[in-house]
């Protein structure tokens, strides 16, 4: 009885592990593309100014959104970068 218990969980374990290092379906991975990587980083190098006029003491997620909802007030080199951001792909729901 405790053999076949054992057995149970030991399969449980490495059938557990193989799926949490699966990554998501529709990609998703562990972090940003490198497409998007490039994207952020030439958007911060087009947008400095933008960064500092329009949202001054914000930084990261926050600086991004605050240059998204002021993009009618942004540089023309800024607004060319941000129009080359790759956009997200909607996830979808988990099943359930």
């Amino acid at each position: 009885m405790k053999l076949s218990i054992l057995a149970a969980l030991a399969a449980l374990a490495v059938g557990g592990s193989a799926f949490a290092q699966e990554p998501p379906a529709g990609g998703g991975g562990a972090g940003p593309s490198p497409e998007m990587v490039a994207a952020r980083q030439a958007m911060r190098a087009a947008c400095a100014a933008d960064f500092k006029t329009l949202c001054d003491g914000k930084e990261g997620r926050e600086a991004f959104m605050c240059l998204r909802q002021n993009a009618d007030k942004a540089s023309a080199g800024c607004k060319d970068a941000m129009s080359k951001m790759p956009r997200r792909q909607p996830q979808p729901a988990p099943a359930g």
